[in-house]
């Protein structure tokens, strides 16, 4: 066996940094966006954010009357001379001196005695005086206080109010929680039945079944609950058999099964569970703080001259461009140069382009994708969601000559602002599903989904339909479709089976 070399012609799929990084652009979202790009402007000297149309204006007037005051100054002989400040005209220094004490005074008057304001600096921050809610464990810990324990029960307490969960549950089991307190389980018992006093009823319960039967006791010792009737001295301890025995068949809404066990009727089970609605399962819910994300759109489709229109909404990205101080210092560089100065800048200026290119490709795919998207569901737009065609990447990708993948990425983490509403991308990609008379023209699931809603909603609530009878239903509008399919479209919306959604009376 003997060595040798070959010289061999092949062809090469690579991907260059630069191509991945275009497609990583193409999927990001605009937050994740608007952070690579931030990201961008810090580490490449060579990308600058453009200035806007107003900002550039201001910069001129403010270069402009720096000219016409040194050439006053020089007419005058006289620097800074009172005449030489042209009539009516006001020095930035005088506009930046403008009197604010109209809006901010500096004194706080007090009686008959007048007050120095402190010091700018002395004063809270903004954020220091907004409001901040209270926390669950902050309320607790404030009864907790105000409860008369003594110190060495205050840590128990404090120890069982750090191990509760955002629903205000206590999951921890108690010979775990006694043993890291170095306390007995009896010790720590009856301090947990301290905090089942404290406010909301029914925190640093251990189950449910617990949880509900604290918020009955309070219901029986509040005077206004037994003046209204919701604990009821006649339903009182079948509504705790039921919450302590029974929660099972009656989220099932097995009532006969809970009146044959309780030995009662039908009716006086149905009037219990009147007073177990209105207990809260999560007596933490109400001091969750749950933070609203708002969804900024991508692009805007409005009707404008009787046509259809995308607009792209660019507000909020940096307008990015080469910096013309460093253009010109790599234009007089020498070749060369010994110490990588000009290979340094060669290579910024190489990735400031490919960005700014890769944003203006990325905008652009967005828009035709987009725009393909209505022209398949223009009549989505004029009618609602019941005139949904069905959609796929493939339909879109064939449309503007691109790959489903790169559909796919475009269509990923985006959001379009119509008339409908604030819509994701991916919501106008369904399947189809065929008619009963064989016609060509389908119907899309998310309409299917709708018109299933709709005949919920819309139902007796003594006899609701069945999966089998939405399924009958959906055939007499000509759409051929499953009772699995109709289960699993109903879960998707959230709906209850029907014998979780039956009422008796």
């Amino acid at each position: 066996m003997s060595l040798r070399l070959e010289l061999r012609l092949s062809q090469k799929l690579i991907m260059t940094p630069q191509l991945q990084q275009a497609i990583k652009l193409l999927q990001l979202s605009r937050l994740e966006l608007q952070q690579t790009l931030s990201q961008q402007l810090i580490e490449n000297p060579l990308l600058e954010e453009a200035q806007t149309e107003a900002e550039e204006s201001e910069v001129t007037e403010s270069a402009e009357w720096e000219s016409d005051k040194k050439a006053v100054e020089q007419a005058s002989g006289e620097p800074g001379a009172e005449e030489s400040k042209p009539e009516g005209a006001e020095t930035p220094e005088e506009l930046s001196a403008a009197n604010w004490d109209d809006y901010f005074p500096s004194d706080r008057v007090a009686g008959d005695v007048e007050f120095r304001s402190s010091a700018q600096d002395d004063l809270p921050s903004y954020d220091q005086t907004v409001a901040k809610p209270v926390s669950l464990e902050e309320h607790l810990l404030w009864q907790l206080n105000l409860s008369g324990l003594r110190e060495a029960e205050k840590s128990i307490g404090q120890m069982i109010i750090g191990n509760l969960d955002d629903d205000g549950y206590l999951r921890m089991p108690l010979e775990e929680l006694a043993a890291d307190a170095g306390v007995s389980v009896e010790g720590l018992e009856s301090v947990l039945k301290v905090i089942h006093t404290f406010d909301p009823a029914g925190v640093a319960a251990r189950d449910l079944s617990e949880c509900l039967l604290i918020q009955l006791r309070h219901l029986d010792g509040d005077p206004i609950g037994r003046s209204t009737g919701r604990s009821g001295t006649s339903q009182g301890p079948l509504v705790e058999a039921i919450v302590a025995h029974h929660l099972k068949d009656l989220e099932k809404k097995h009532y006969g099964r809970i009146a044959k066990a309780l030995g009662t009727t039908v009716e006086a089970v149905f009037d219990a569970t009147r007073v177990i609605e209105v207990l809260e399962p999560k007596p933490g819910r109400p001091y969750c703080s749950s933070n609203n994300y708002f969804i900024v759109p991508d692009v805007f489709v409005v009707k404008h001259e009787g046509e259809w229109t995308v607009l792209l909404n660019d507000d909020g990205f940096p307008r990015l461009r080469i910096n013309p101080y460093y253009r010109q210092m790599i234009a007089s560089a020498k070749k060369d140069n010994s110490d990588g100065t000009k290979a340094y800048l060669d290579e910024k200026l190489r990735g400031a382009q490919w960005i700014i290119r890769s944003i203006e490709q990325r905008n652009k795919t967005i828009l035709k994708v987009v725009t393909s998207i209505v022209t398949f569901q223009e009549e989505f737009f004029e009618k609602g969601v019941q005139c949904l065609k069905p959609l796929v990447l493939k339909q879109v990708a064939e449309d503007i000559g691109m790959h489903e993948s790169t559909i796919s990425r475009v269509t990923a983490n985006k959001y379009m602002h119509c008339p409908q509403g604030i819509l994701g991308l991916k919501y106008f990609f369904n399947t189809a599903i065929p008619r009963s008379d064989q016609s060509e023209s389908m119907v899309s699931s998310v309409t299917v989904r709708e018109m299933i809603r709709k005949m919920v909603a819309v139902e007796d609530a003594q006899r609701p339909l069945k999966d089998e009878e939405i399924a009958e239903k959906l055939q007499n509008h000509r759409i051929v479709i499953a009772r699995r399919t109709v289960a699993k479209y109903r879960s998707e919306e959230n709906i209850p089976s029907a014998s979780k959604r039956k009422r008796l009376f």
